[in-house]
């Protein structure tokens, strides 16, 4: 990829840059309720032969936003054009942004996402109840969806929820709850890889397999013995079909 050696990572503002500077751009976009440590897994693999953007959700109120935030970064950066690898809300980001700026979208991958997931009215009560009772309310439920009931990094991923500031959370829960990108998706021309784990009921197989329906030469990939985070529990195999499509 070129002459220039790996960096550990350069700050900018609150994004990170990791990997050598004439790699090619990569955006590492991550769910709700965890940081860019969600990407720790990836980060040997990826920053050998991609320039890694890393960066954690601004307290914005649509995805829409949250997809223009993206593309500041990358302006500032320098990067006419990047690959995105979201999960979860960062995958919705990735659908607005290879429909909405498809000049910028080399590669797309997304994960353990939805063009639609659940109804408005449950995610503004979900909103209501973190802004009345705090990150508590919210981080042992989601957890369980996150990672199977054995995974060593339950607790860690509890503590990074736990520290989220509830008003910036329930922010968040509300840009899902207001999401609907079913009728948009056949709009995403750039190629596209969806993950699942196989045992997700946050976002499940039938949500993915609803999203390559709708794109035009999408391809599904099932991640056996994984839940909302097949990339923490199953970071080998993840890595293998994420380098296979960014390739």
């Amino acid at each position: 990829m070129g002459a220039h050696a790996s960096t550990p990572g350069d700050a900018m503002d609150n994004v990170t840059l990791a990997g050598p500077v004439d790699g090619r751009p990569l955006v590492l976009s991550n769910a709700l309720g965890t940081t860019s440590e969600l990407w720790r897994p990836q980060l040997p693999a990826l920053r050998e032969r991609f320039r890694v953007v890393l960066y954690d959700h601004p307290p914005l109120g649509s995805v829409e936003a949250l997809a223009h935030d993206v593309l500041q970064h990358t302006a500032d950066a320098g990067f006419e054009r990047f690959s995105f690898c979201g999960i979860s809300l960062g995958g919705m980001v990735g659908m607005w942004l290879a429909a909405n700026a498809p000049e910028k979208v080399d590669r797309l991958v997304l994960v353990s996402t939805s063009a639609r997931f659940g109804v408005p009215e449950e995610w503004q009560a979900r909103a209501a109840a973190v802004r009345a009772g705090g990150m508590a309310a919210a981080a042992r439920d989601a957890l369980d969806k996150w990672l199977s009931p054995s995974h060593p990094a339950r607790e860690q991923f509890l503590r990074m929820q736990l520290e989220v500031d509830p008003a910036d959370y329930a922010r968040g829960l509300e840009a899902i709850g207001a999401f609907d990108f079913r009728g948009e998706l056949h709009r995403i021309e750039v190629p596209t890889l969806v993950v699942v784990g196989a045992d997700d009921v946050a976002t499940t197989p039938e949500d993915a397999e609803a999203i390559v329906h709708a794109i035009p030469r999408a391809r599904l990939v099932v991640v056996d013995a994984a839940a909302h985070l097949p990339n923490v529990e199953q970071p080998s195999r993840f890595d293998a079909v994420l380098l296979e499509h960014l390739a």
